[in-house]
């Protein structure tokens, strides 16, 4: 039990310097907005050691949610990388002291390229404060670690305060989800967001019934069809779709599936829609009618597929 305690009280500071952080924002948090917000091209992360993996993740984030970034090693910077950066490009440096050697030896570089520097440090007072547009303060109470050592819970705020500029872009860009689908086209969001019916439906062996076929074999249909109903009719004359569901209510209103035809069982109103439209849309319109697959038709009302969810 001694490390749940310990886990307990390392989220009680975590939280704690949160709710810090959320009293404390102020107008420098506005003009970092702002700052990255009117740039023109990317916004360059930089930070040594573990302020350089919260940058790398911080990075991301930004170019991930409408805000182009790359992230530039301090290091590699004064050997050469320095010539990633255009001129005026936004400047974000992260510094828990303000101080770090490999930090401070760049200002001189981004103050001649006419960089807006905004600063992530915990001294607001340090070389890298002084030398910043703006700074937003990472400063904690205490690390979590037990020899307040370690960038725990300062590296939590770092996080915090990046993940938390990246939201108010997104809110001033309007950033939609079509958006965030367009920079993640190997997800299962993008996948769904950017893909139409058209591009998912099934085509090929679709379970067609005639309207006088009996059940017997509209059932053996569906079984082999695999998608849960039989489409009544023909591709050019549709007529109507017989689902899992209306099999089950034939039972409860002890309809005659031996003697009844495909015609007797069917529903004739039905919801379909088109190759065009996007797959995001359809899926919405699938769950608000509780159906789990359309019937997709063209232009002239022929039966092109089936589109599904699961």
């Amino acid at each position: 039990m001694k490390t749940v305690e310990s886990a307990r009280h390392m989220a009680q500071i975590y939280t704690a310097a949160i709710e810090r952080f959320a009293k404390n924002l102020d107008e420098n948090f506005d003009k970092a907005v702002d700052l990255i917000f009117d740039a023109k091209d990317h916004v360059v992360v930089c930070g040594m050691g573990k302020s350089g993996l919260f940058g790398r993740k911080i990075s991301s984030t930004l170019a991930s949610t409408g805000t182009p970034s790359i992230f530039l090693h301090p290091a590699e910077a004064i050997h050469g990388d320095l010539g990633k950066v255009r001129r005026g490009e936004v400047i974000i440096m992260i510094s828990n002291s303000g101080e770090t050697e490999e930090i401070i030896r760049l200002l001189p570089a981004f103050k001649r390229l006419e960089s807006p520097i905004i600063a992530l440090t915990s001294a607001p007072q340090s070389t890298l404060g002084k030398h910043a547009d703006t700074v937003l303060d990472i400063s904690v109470d205490r690390e979590a670690c037990p020899l307040n050592l370690a960038p725990t819970t300062s590296g939590l705020m770092t996080l915090v305060v990046g993940d938390a500029l990246a939201i108010a872009l997104m809110e001033k860009r309007d950033f939609k989800p079509e958006d965030f689908a367009a920079t993640h086209p190997g997800g299962a969001l993008g996948r769904r967001l950017l893909s139409t019916v058209g591009d998912t439906m099934i085509r090929d062996n679709l379970p067609f019934v005639s309207p006088d076929e009996v059940m017997k074999n509209v059932i053996v249909t569906m079984t082999h069809g695999r998608l849960g109903i039989a489409i009544v009719g023909t591709p050019e004359k549709f007529e109507g779709i017989i689902t899992d569901g209306d099999l089950r209510r034939a039972m409860v209103d002890d309809i005659d599936i031996s003697t009844a035809t495909a015609e007797d069982l069917m529903t004739r109103s039905v919801l379909t829609t088109q190759p065009h439209i996007r797959m995001a849309d359809a899926e919405q319109r699938m769950q608000e009618a509780r159906v789990q697959c359309l019937v997709v038709t063209d232009d002239d009302g022929r039966v092109a597929g089936v589109v599904q969810i699961f």
